[in-house]
């Protein structure tokens, strides 16, 4: 018998549509009236807290690891699933990615319908989800994301559609796996990125995006007092107009992180172009490449970093790999 926590965090998956087509909160949430068949799981069911998924904050996601932290710890749980609305559903899942060692699976989910529509995927995507964390394979691979028959790594999968229930897809890499009615098959995995335990997540870190005839007026807005890094989702394989490339030298004179990630969808971000504005010469200026995530990602690891207090070739290392 496997012992799953869930933790319901609101979303769509928790929401109601009313009679005018408009999706709600409701004060009820209706994934507490699911009934769990399966043989090989006993629940322990939390509603942690209930939010639309655009109001969740760093300080909640550091809640969330506290309480998983805990669960493991104390109170013989053998896997967590956790429900969230999806608009920021990737950035929770690699914080806690980011920050909690691996061993038992967690499992985050949601639901592009809400639980009263037409053809709802909400309680699909939850009981295969508790079928994911209650899985002996899923162990020691990080936090999954399972959406629409498939299990993702937090690391790599982004929200690509606004309302398709197939939305979280993994850009160049695929899915780690997938679901039958039967089996749950995983075909790759994903290696281990480092993980570091934070108690805070303060820090002013903004993202800016390039595009054609970009100058440096937006980063010249920047007020350096207040600003703690920045993450820049550049063009290509991570070049910049040249004008915006020159206004990055006062941040970077003054100490600041600047990381940079690529605007594509596939591929991976690292200095190839030699020219002003290319990325050989941001990164000789100091211009840090994160390479495959994507620009929501970087900013959470950037703060990671700031929190732990890496420094120097830690904190370059843990960035740029």
């Amino acid at each position: 018998m496997k012992n799953i926590l869930v933790l319901h965090t609101g979303g769509t998956i928790s929401m109601l549509e009313d009679e005018s087509g408009n999706v709600k909160p409701d004060q009820i949430n209706p994934m507490n009236n699911i009934q769990v068949d399966l043989d090989n799981v006993n629940l322990i069911v939390e509603d942690f807290f209930n939010l639309p998924s655009p109001q969740v904050t760093l300080e909640d996601m550091l809640k969330l690891k506290k309480r998983i932290n805990k669960a493991f710890a104390n109170e013989n749980i053998d896997g967590v699933v956790i429900t969230h609305g999806t608009d920021t559903l990737e950035e929770t899942a690699y914080f806690l990615d980011s920050t909690i060692e691996r061993g038992k699976p967690i499992v985050v989910t949601g639901a592009m319908r809400s639980s009263n529509e037409i053809a709802s995927d909400g309680t699909y995507n939850f009981l295969t989800s508790i079928r994911v964390a209650a899985d002996d394979n899923s162990a020691n691979r990080g936090v999954l994301v399972v959406m629409n028959d498939e299990i993702h790594s937090a690391r790599f999968v982004t929200k690509t559609h606004t309302t398709n229930v197939s939305t979280f897809q993994t850009p160049t890499h695929g899915p780690l796996g997938l679901l039958t009615k039967n089996h749950i098959l995983y075909f790759q995995n994903e290696h281990e990125d480092k993980h570091i335990d934070i108690d805070s997540v303060k820090g002013n870190v903004p993202i800016i995006k390039a595009y054609a005839g970009m100058t440096g007026e937006l980063i010249d807005l920047l007020d350096l007092d207040r600003l703690d890094g920045l993450v820049i989702e550049a063009l290509g394989a991570g070049n910049l107009p040249p004008l915006a490339a020159r206004s990055l030298d006062r941040i970077l004179k003054n100490k600041i992180p600047v990381i940079l990630v690529s605007r594509c969808f596939n591929g991976i971000a690292e200095p190839v172009y030699s020219y002003e504005g290319g990325g050989v010469q941001l990164h000789s200026d100091g211009v840090l490449f994160s390479r495959e995530v994507n620009s929501q990602k970087a900013r959470i690891k950037l703060l990671i970093a700031l929190n732990a207090g890496l420094k120097d070739f830690d904190f370059v290392s843990y960035m740029e790999n």
